[in-house]
């Protein structure tokens, strides 16, 4: 591994690590209006299914398949199960289609 690779990695960790530094260096003393923590803790669940929904879309030659996955992921999950259960419930039925069909 050359120098120059290695400024580069150094660079990329600094900056990754300078916006998650800062907040906590100087906003942990300052109250986060009740709003906004509602805001925040959404902000994982749809960044989740952002990354996700494309790959739903693309995840079988039938668009149904996929439809039809999600849908029961998202039966499972709604219905308060585990995330293994979820991804499970997923598979199983999926393979349970492909073997019918």
């Amino acid at each position: 591994m050359n120098m120059t690779m290695l400024v580069i990695i150094a660079g990329m960790a600094i900056v990754t690590y300078i916006p998650r530094m800062l907040p906590l260096t100087f906003m942990d003393s300052l109250p986060i209006p009740p709003w906004l923590q509602a805001i925040l803790k959404n902000v994982p669940y749809a960044a989740l299914g952002a990354l996700i929904f494309p790959g739903i879309l693309t995840a079988h030659e039938n668009v149904l398949f996929s439809l039809i996955g999600a849908l029961t992921a998202i039966i499972a999950a709604y219905l308060g199960a585990n995330l293994i259960i979820v991804v499970l419930s997923s598979i199983l039925m999926l393979m349970t289609l492909t073997l019918i069909f």
